[in-house]
């Protein structure tokens, strides 16, 4: 069997609402961008690695740090939909949506993320998760997931699932913290973004409730990772303390 080609997209807009200019922010010492391509470029899977952007500073830096750069309308709705416009013309066989915004990325996460649709190919999309513990469980910001018992995606919230008459132990052992990191077979994103927002994803504001829409099986991969996400400035700070921790271990 022919071996894949595995395309890493990373979506940085500029003009992000809550954070402007967020791919270039110093995050201790060097750009935000820079920690995300430096972490992708330690996969061993991906053939590629392109930041899709609609900034010439932000292509800059990419260029830089020997990255492909794909220049994208800054009108686009969502990262899926810059990742698909990136890939449109490049050949690829599977493609990942590796968020901008994820300066403790590591490449094997990314390798471990791939390896279910290089497995099956009746998996037609596969994320990653780890435990959700109290506080992820309160967090309106972070997303849930409920499994079956293949470890595929029965439903996304940015509530506590299921809701019920449990107390947050027991929520702890059903449902898992997503990390918003996307492997997508190349027809099924095409399919994605060509199909409108759903009234699903539009009322829990989780565009991956548009896939589960369109019958997607979605492989959830459990790993342990502590992910934080710079979406504010406020998390930088958050994440500083985390990559020092790092350096001292």
């Amino acid at each position: 069997m022919e071996k894949m080609k595995v395309l890493g997209v990373i979506p940085a807009r500029f003009g992000s609402t809550r954070f402007p200019g967020k791919p270039l922010v110093k995050i201790h010492g060097k750009p935000l961008l820079q920690w995300v391509i430096e972490g992708a470029k330690t996969s061993r899977i991906l053939s590629e690695v392109i930041v899709a952007t609609d900034h010439n500073d932000i292509a800059e830096l990419a260029k830089s740090l020997g990255a492909h750069v794909a220049m994208t309308d800054p009108g686009l709705a969502t990262g899926s939909d810059r990742v698909f416009a990136a890939i449109k013309n490049r050949s690829g066989d599977i493609i990942v949506n590796i968020q901008g915004d994820e300066p403790l990325l590591e490449g094997h996460l990314l390798d471990e993320l791939v390896e279910p649709l290089v497995q099956n190919f009746s998996i037609d999309m596969s994320t990653l998760a780890r435990s959700a513990d109290k506080e992820d469980l309160k967090n309106p910001n972070c997303a849930k997931i409920v499994l079956n018992q293949n470890s595929e995606a029965i439903y996304f919230s940015r509530l506590p699932i299921p809701y019920g008459r449990l107390d947050a132990s027991d929520h702890e052992a059903i449902c898992m913290k997503h990390i918003g990191i996307y492997a997508f077979r190349r027809p099924f994103l095409a399919a994605f973004c060509k199909q409108r927002p759903t009234p699903l994803e539009l009322a829990e504001g989780l565009e991956q409730l548009r896939a589960l829409y369109l019958g997607a099986r979605i492989k959830v991969v459990k790993v342990d990772h502590i992910s934080q996400g710079v979406d504010v400035p406020e998390d930088v700070e958050t994440v500083e303390a985390i990559l020092r921790k790092r350096e001292a271990k």
